[in-house]
């Protein structure tokens, strides 16, 4: 190879076009519909060819033109009071410090000035904008939109993740099936910086693998107030192998895989220590970045000198773990031999031996052919869990019960915060400049308070229509030419580009259906009944039409036969102009169907779905939501805001599911959707439409946004954690110190306490007399006093928490949906190391109910009470 000197060829910009790059390098434009007006006026066209990525823009245009618009009054008129906009964005006070606006006033909740948490956010993926591939898909978004959230608030975050130097694109070869192209990104023409030391060479990291350092540089990306950081080993120093490690996201065999996962978690931390950065609160947002916790205890035992265990209770009080997919192929793990392979050489600085390192990442730590899961060691180094929806939550405390023997399902320790989205980010500039004239030109900022979304029903129904009619007809007219440029791509007749030009009517009632083609998602659903949905399809008074996307993954050819099923069906039925398949779903279609669609369909085999966020995205634009109630749909159903498909059944025939609820879907259209939408009134208007819109964005819109989602964090894990952590590794670990050996104390002691006598009386207001068993029917009104010995040996009483765990009994005797009262501590009996508690449980409701007694261990700077995993029921050993 000959010896080529790179070196990087910067826009020169006139001196008062400079402050583009300024706006360019900051995503805050990309939620900004001013700020992409201005990169649009600078040549439209080369705007959308340059996938609106304004870096990129601004190296392509032509200098005459650069020249020309420095000479335009009012374009450098626009460009200044864009300036001034972002300026005075990044420099206002917002959650902390005085002079909080709309976001802390409203948001803030046991408001606490010393308590300031630097959360490192840590996810393999980030949706920011399309112009920056380093997304999958939708746990990309979220992330992306909880970085938004935090600039916006003013929460000091930064971002973790790697910069993935090709990522793929989807195209759909003649008979529909799916294809990928894999295209390389340029990092030098994205709107990203190295991260450079005071002599202007780049930062770098060492990542040690088998064998070898692997080199790191890192690269950042201003997102509004935050930074998100990316990790790149692409440099000549590195093999071609290592410069590989981020060839692709989620691509490659299971050795790849834990490469980039140990690059994105050991890597991640290390690069944040070599920045000065030191986060109070590590949140890993799915399992692949779980690594990260090992990196934090490894400094900590270094730097500290204290042992695993306690450097373990630090960084655990410090994390938050968020649990995403129930689908076992979304939660990562290893073969032990890899595992092995990778960290032998990592365990020493852990002070660890092999299976000790083994156990933090099964079920069943003396499984030697378990497998290493990457969810199983993020949920045992995090105090704080969360799911992304109700549902979730429980669906996740089910899943992960068994880490937890002896601990109620309902009272795993996994909880749950609903996702939600950046509704700036989504919103169309149509009803983004509605909602600024009738909810007030700081409606955004306050977009998680019920009250300014009140005002939705003053917007005439005449603009609310005409706002949504626009937003229609750029959908129309993008699909259009997305099926133009597909078909020219294939090669296929002229006749065929007539075709596109007629292709969707801008006034008929339009369904979007657009996600990852993963078979539980059910893309065909629709299909089930070709005669019905032709019907509908082709009706010509009140016709239906569909706009379908999304990639299928490229190893899943389940998913590939969905889409091509798709395909083939539109050319079958003659139903062409109905229906259309948009090519490589990213961020920009994404965002122009949520816009313009009138329906958004979502149809998962419930409960797969862990939350989904697209029907939020359709919401906030005036578009109404069908959906199963999976997901986070189950908390924002309401019949006058859209519709659900069944009624959250469970079915063990999924082809009889698949046909109930196909049937379902064309009830509601035939008899409920398609009148709705085609009954006008005298002035041509759907009304009762109309009505229902705006009922949905009134309560889908402050429920369900990131600005709500990301104060929930902040206020329930943020907080607490930095609190914690602050605490516990102050004065040399003190506080971790004093804590794990008090564990190991609880450990060493829990087998000599007992539950030694339980009396209960009942008492119904009257007269207080013993429980008969044999006889135990009581009034509801009634309450139970129960006195327990406990037996605790050396253990002090305030070092457990005697408690009744109570609630409706089922036909097997368990207690289920259980609660519990925890006993007050009464005195010491004359036996050596055995105490009395009492307690008192109202008889609240009728039915058959059930009590239990049980002991857990207490202490002020644990989380949650099983995380030792001792648990003592009254009758157990």
């Amino acid at each position: 190879m000959p010896n080529v000197r790179s070196f990087v060829v910067l826009p020169s910009l006139p001196d008062s076009l400079k402050a583009l790059e300024f706006i360019a390098r900051n995503m805050f434009w990309s939620w900004n519909p001013e700020f992409i007006g201005l990169f649009r006026r600078i040549d439209s066209d080369l705007w959308r060819a340059c996938g609106h990525n304004p870096i990129k823009l601004l190296g392509t245009v032509s200098q005459d033109r650069l020249e020309a618009l420095a000479e335009n009054r009012g374009f450098v008129s626009e460009l200044g009071r864009a300036v001034e906009k972002l300026k005075s964005y990044l420099e206002e006070p917002r959650w902390f410090g005085p002079g909080q606006s709309g976001y802390g006033l409203a948001l803030r909740q046991d408001k606490s000035q010393d308590v300031r948490p630097l959360v490192a956010y840590f996810s393999a993926e980030f949706g920011i904008h399309e112009c920056l591939p380093v997304y999958a898909g939708g746990l990309g978004i979220l992330a992306g939109d909880h970085l938004k959230s935090a600039s916006d608030l003013g929460i000091d975050m930064v971002g973790v993740s790697l910069l993935y130097q090709a990522y793929f694109r989807q195209y759909l070869n003649v008979d529909g099936w799916q294809q990928e192209v894999y295209v390389e990104s340029d990092a030098y023409s994205m709107p990203i910086e190295l991260v450079r030391k005071k002599d202007g060479q780049p930062v770098t990291i060492t990542v040690e693998y088998p064998g070898r350092k692997v080199q790191v540089r890192i690269w950042s990306v201003d997102v509004g107030r935050v930074k998100l950081y990316l990790l790149d080993p692409n440099i000549p120093e590195n093999t071609p192998q290592d410069r590989a490690i981020t060839g692709s996201i989620y691509e490659g065999d299971r050795e790849m895989r834990i490469r980039q996962e140990i690059l994105l978690g050991i890597g991640g931390m290390r690069a944040l220590t070599e920045m000065g950065i030191e986060p109070t609160v590590c949140h890993i947002n799915e399992g692949y970045a779980a690594f990260c916790l090992l990196e934090r205890i490894r400094q900590l035992c270094s730097n500290g000198g204290v042992s695993f265990d306690q450097a373990v209770e630090a960084v655990r009080a410090g994390s938050i773990f968020t649990v995403h997919t129930p689908v076992k192929a979304g939660n990562d793990e290893f073969p032990v031999e890899l595992m092995d392979k990778y960290f032998s050489d990592y365990l020493p600085a852990l002070g660890i031996n092999k299976d000790e390192f083994l156990s933090l990442g099964k079920a069943n730590p003396r499984d030697e052919k378990e497998l290493f899961k990457m969810s199983i060691l993020a949920l045992r180094l995090s105090a704080y869990r969360n799911g992304v929806s109700k549902l979730h939550g429980q669906v996740s405390r089910k899943m992960w019960a068994g880490l937890w023997p002896g601990v109620p399902v309902d009272e795993v320790p996994i909880t749950s915060i609903t996702n939600g989205i950046h509704i700036k980010s989504w919103l169309s500039a149509e009803m983004d400049s509605l909602y600024e004239r009738y909810l007030g030109p700081n409606w955004a900022e306050q977009s998680a308070e019920e009250s300014v979304w009140k005002n939705i029903d003053q917007i005439p129904d005449e603009e609310f229509w005409r706002a949504r009619q626009r937003c229609k007809e750029n959908l129309v007219v993008f699909a259009r030419r997305r099926l133009k440029e597909q078909i020219q791509r294939r090669g296929t007749y002229h006749t065929e580009l007539n075709w596109a030009e007629e292709v969707l009517d801008p006034e008929a009632l339009t369904i979007g259906f657009a996600r990852r083609f993963a078979p539980y998602k059910r893309g065909n659903l629709l299909l089930k009944d070709p005669k019905r949905i032709v019907k509908l399809l082709t009706n010509p008074d009140r016709p239906l039409q569909i706009i379908f996307a999304g990639k299928a993954h490229p190893r899943d050819t389940e998913g590939k036969e969905i889409i091509r099923q798709i395909i083939h069906f539109s050319s079958q039925y003659q139903v062409r102009r109905r229906i259309v398949f948009i090519e490589d779903y990213d961020i920009n279609v994404a965002r122009v169907l949520v816009r313009g669609v009138d329906i958004w369909l979502n149809n998962p085999r419930r409960p797969m779905e862990a939350s989904g966020t697209s029907g939020m995205k359709a919401a906030v634009n005036g578009a109404l939501s069908m959906s199963t109630l999976d997901g986070w749909w189950c908390e924002g159903y309401k019949p006058e805001i859209g519709w659900a498909i069944g009624s959250g059944e469970s079915y063990e025939d999924a082809g009889y599911q698949d046909m109930v609820e196909s049937q379902a879907i064309y009830n509601m259209l035939e008899n409920e959707a398609v009148p709705l939408f085609y009954t006008r009134s005298a002035d041509n208007l759907p009304r009762a439409w109309i009505r229902r819109a705006k009922n949905s964005v009134k309560w889908i819109s402050p429920r369900f946004g990131t600005h709500r989602m990301v104060t929930e964090y902040m206020n329930r894990f943020y907080r607490p954690a930095s609190s914690k952590w602050t605490y516990l590794t102050a004065e040399n670990m003190a506080g971790a110190r004093e804590l794990a050996g008090w564990k190991s104390d609880m450990k060493a002691a829990w087998r000599e306490i007992a539950v030694s006598a339980v009396n209960i009386e009942v008492d119904n207001g009257q007269q207080r007399v013993q429980l008969d068993p044999k006889k135990s029917q009581l009034k509801v009104g009634s309450q139970l006093n129960v006195k327990a010995l406990v037996k605790l040996g050396k253990i002090r009483p305030d070092d457990v928490s005697v408690e009744l765990y109570h609630g409706p009994v089922d036909t097997w005797g368990d207690i289920k949906d259980g609660s519990a009262v925890r006993m007050n501590y009464k005195e010491t009996s004359g036996q050596d190391g055995e105490h009395w508690f009492e307690g008192v449980m109202p008889c609240e409701k009728s039915g058959r109910r059930g009590l239990a007694l049980r002991v857990l261990p207490r202490h002020d700077d644990i989380v949650d009470p099983y995380e030792l995993g001792l648990v003592l029921w009254e009758g157990t050993k």
